[in-house]
């Protein structure tokens, strides 16, 4: 499952609508639909992010954290480290390797320690 998957699943769940019927009300089938949620789809188009922001009546914050999980939501991530520094390629290639060794605590952790040293002025 993706970040987007997870929370449109949560969306769904929360105010109690069927895949089917919100399928429906998108113009998507609900087996694109539950692709989606489970991660079997890439990342939705811009437009379909609006129908799904739409059809949830979702506020501005709310819309853009929607968006900005949709952009995280690549469940075939590729990397090109061509023209890169030889470590870059040896994490992008250690986490190609191992991510799935690594739990649910650990991937938080990692993730946050990778949001700070990016958010840091170089």
């Amino acid at each position: 499952m993706t970040p987007f998957g997870e929370r449109l699943r949560a969306l769904r769940t929360e105010r109690g609508v069927s895949q089917k019927d919100m399928a429906a009300a998108i113009g998507v089938s609900p087996a694109y639909l539950s692709a989606l949620e489970h991660g079997r789809r890439g990342a939705p188009t811009w437009t379909l992010i609006q129908k799904i922001i739409g059809y949830f009546n979702i506020i501005w914050d709310d819309a853009e954290e929607l968006a900005r999980l949709a952009e995280a939501s690549h469940p075939r991530v590729k990397l090109d480290t061509a023209g890169l520094s030889p470590a870059a390629t040896e994490l992008a290639n250690l986490l190609a390797e191992n991510i799935e060794k690594l739990d649910e605590a650990e991937l938080r952790r990692v993730t946050a320690s990778i949001r700070k040293a990016l958010s840091q002025p170089k």
